[in-house]
């Protein structure tokens, strides 16, 4: 596993005996789908790490999006572990890598945290979650994901909530930020309302609320997070492939994050779909390494 940088310059262990909440990896490719070339997506990660240097010195600093300081006032407790070693088109290779280094973070009893990538290295990540189930999961996407092939391929980035729905560990899925139009067809949306998949859309979220997706939660439930960056409004997260207007606020992602953290239990937690090669100012990325700061700050302050 490789970096130069770590995200807000964590370590990538703790020193002493203490075991860490929360586990960062990175994946660059996943399935790449036959003739198409992912290599825009290999620079996120690091992308998303540069982005949080300017408040590597600020950790144990007031943090209004939480409440207080990142780690709750108590010592570190999260690494960032790298990059795990992905090759474009190594597809069985790839997912066989992020499932085996989920399964790892997850035998230490922390909360793996993936950093793609296309939303492709989302099937092996939840795969990993085989031994650890029932869990949910709470999509952020403009998309519903559920095409069942792509040029033969079947667990590209258009597949990962129709994988997901054929783990038996996968309890349910609720599915928000939905808006526009995708590669899904009448038969993929019948196929997701057949498995039982809670759609809410993001003009559902701006009328009522973060609420609009969270009552479908179980309380108590484990779940897990799956966040393409397109579920964001392009307007603070223009640095993506498919650019859609009327997405998901800041605001309302953080609030979806923090609410599930005290409704539920976030077991994982992937960021991924962002496009550094399309991005402004590195915008995208500073929005995503905040992101990623609140689902960290939800994690620690889970009981």
């Amino acid at each position: 596993m490789t970096t130069s940088l770590s995200f807000l310059g964590l370590p990538n262990h703790l020193t002493d005996d203490r075991m860490p909440r929360a586990v960062i990896f990175g994946a660059g490719h996943g399935s790449t789908y036959p003739g198409k070339d992912s290599s825009g997506y290999v620079s996120a990660a690091d992308a998303i790490r540069t982005a949080s240097q300017d408040d590597a010195a600020l950790v144990e600093h007031w943090d209004f999006d939480l409440g207080g300081p990142l780690f709750d006032g108590k010592p570190v407790c999260c690494v960032d572990a790298g990059n795990l070693a992905t090759t474009m088109h190594d597809n069985a290779g790839n997912r066989a890598r992020i499932e085996t280094k989920t399964r790892e973070v997850l035998a230490v009893a922390a909360v793996p945290v993936l950093l793609g990538g296309d939303d492709s290295v989302v099937i092996p990540f939840l795969a990993g979650f085989a031994e650890h189930g029932p869990v949910w999961i709470l999509q952020i996407d403009a998309h519903i994901d559920w095409r069942d092939e792509v040029h033969g391929e079947r667990h590209g980035y258009s597949s990962p909530m129709r994988r997901a729905s054929e783990m038996p560990h996968v309890a349910g899925m609720v599915q928000v930020g939905l808006r526009s139009v995708g590669s899904a067809k009448l038969t993929e949306i019948e196929a997701a309302q057949r498995y039982g998949s809670r759609f809410v859309t993001a003009r559902e979220v701006h009328v009522a609320g973060v609420d609009a997706a969270l009552r479908h939660i179980p309380e108590r439930a484990r779940v897990v997070v799956t966040l393409d960056c397109d579920g964001l409004d392009p307007c603070i997260m223009p640095g993506v492939a498919a650019r859609t207007p009327g997405g998901l606020t800041y605001t309302q992602v953080i609030d979806l994050i923090a609410g599930l953290g005290q409704r539920a239990r976030i077991v994982g937690f992937d960021l991924v779909e962002l496009y550094p090669p399309a991005d402004i100012d590195g915008l995208s990325a500073l929005t995503a390494a905040r992101l990623l700061v609140n689902a960290i700050g939800t994690i620690v302050r889970q009981k």
